[in-house]
């Protein structure tokens, strides 16, 4: 690990034009040379942006590597990260949405998705007081894991293993102590733990588990997310709740819920798209 908190350093000290010039090389290699996942991409933001011509999508292809490649040398400055660096580089907003939701006393479910840096994210609400759970798969290398969940966890963000057998128990003692868990529904999820559902009008598969735990535990769901300001700053923000309904019909209810959290994520990659991780296999086949 001393060789990343290193390189975390190293890497923290770089001027953002630096960086941004270091993000827009990654482009140029992932788009022109190695040519990576080039029809994903390209399918991705037409599936998106019907009414976009063919130059639109390419601009906002390589915006969004580019946002990408600059999350990625970002990640790498999170052993840096300190409480008083946060108070200058990150922004909050909709505070109150989060209070009003803590004041609830049942822990709070995020829903959250790929866009900008969300690890930054995470690290900044745990230096301020408030670490959390993540839902997150585990690298099939060990050193992988060893390396990526320990940075984070030193933080403070906690991890729950998504493919653990008893994650369910863990997610249910963390809103029991009135803690948050996200949930980061953006990616495909087949069976068993997925539904069928449409994201941006075109089916595909969508995990079901925020809906059923917000179900079991009737915790607040708060859409929570970072995007890349002006300013230069990271800003996390903490949308309204999503109203939970109430359907007899217990198969339905899922359905009905997790399509609703999906049309709360296809707003908010509508206000940022240059910095969604357009990347994903997101609209895989359903069976």
């Amino acid at each position: 690990m001393w060789f990343f908190k290193a390189l975390a350093y190293i890497v923290i000290g770089l001027p953002f034009s630096w960086r941004w010039g270091l993000a827009r090389g990654l482009t140029f290699l992932w788009w022109d040379v190695f040519r990576f996942r080039r029809f994903t991409l390209y399918r991705n933001v037409t599936i998106v942006f019907p009414q976009d011509s063919h130059d639109e999508r390419i601009r906002l292809i390589r915006q969004g590597l580019t946002h990408l490649g600059y999350t990625t040398l970002e990640v790498l400055t999170i052993p840096a990260i300190s409480e008083s660096w946060v108070d200058r580089n990150v922004v909050f907003e909709g505070g109150e949405n989060y209070e009003r939701a803590r004041a609830l006393n049942k822990g709070i479910l995020f829903l959250s998705l790929h866009l900008a840096n969300g690890d930054l994210g995470a690290t900044a609400l745990s230096l301020k007081g408030h670490p959390f759970h993540l839902i997150s798969k585990r690298f099939r290398v060990g050193f992988l894991n060893r390396i990526w969940w320990k940075m984070r966890e030193e933080k403070g963000t906690h991890f729950i293993d998504a493919h653990a057998s008893e994650n369910a128990f863990a997610i249910l003692k963390a809103l029991r102590s009135k803690q948050e868990v996200c949930f980061v529904l953006d990616q495909f999820m087949g069976r068993p733990f997925g539904l069928e559902t449409t994201f941006f009008g075109r089916p595909t598969g969508t995990a079901y588990g925020l809906a059923l735990f917000a179900a079991k535990t009737h915790a607040p769901v708060v859409p929570t997310y970072t995007y890349r300001g002006t300013d230069l700053k990271t800003h996390v923000v903490f949308a309204p709740p999503v109203e939970f309904e109430e359907v007899a019909d217990k198969d339905l209810q899922m359905k009905r819920m997790t399509q609703k959290y999906n049309g709360v994520l296809e707003d908010i990659i509508r206000t940022h798209p240059e910095q969604w991780m357009w990347v994903h296999r997101r609209w895989k086949k359903w069976e």
